[in-house]
Formats: structure tokens, sequence, C-alpha cells
């Protein structure tokens, strides 16, 4: 993973049907994250987004490190 994706570990995903998802955007911080999602369910009613944490952000850094 290149170094200026482990910067934004909080990822803003879209929610699709039959449990897939579509990611949106990354972000810093977690209150960032949540503001964006805020803004983008004021602007897109009866669209459903998360925040999660980019969970590759964390074996990634274990692998370089091994």
């Amino acid at each position: 993973m290149p170094y200026q994706e482990r910067l934004y570990p909080w990822v803003l995903v879209r929610l699709l049907p039959k449990m897939q998802r579509l990611t949106v955007g990354q972000c810093r911080t977690r209150s960032d994250a949540d503001g964006h999602v805020e803004i983008l369910r004021r602007l897109l009613l009866g669209r459903n987004f998360a925040v999660i944490f980019n969970p590759d952000l964390l074996e990634s850094q274990q692998a370089d490190t091994s």
C-alpha cells in the first residue's frame, strides 16, 4: 500500500444491496469522515453511507515490519 493511502485510514462507503459497498472517499481522522458522511446524507437523501476503518492498513504495516 502506498504511503499516501496510509495517511487516510478512514473510508467513506455507500452501502448497496446484497452486502456490497462502494468507496466514496477517504479521510485522515474519524471526525472528518463523520462530517463528510453527514453532508452526503443531507445531499443524497435515501442513500445509506457508513464510515469504516480500513483494515488493510494494519495488515500492510505489519507486513512491512516483518
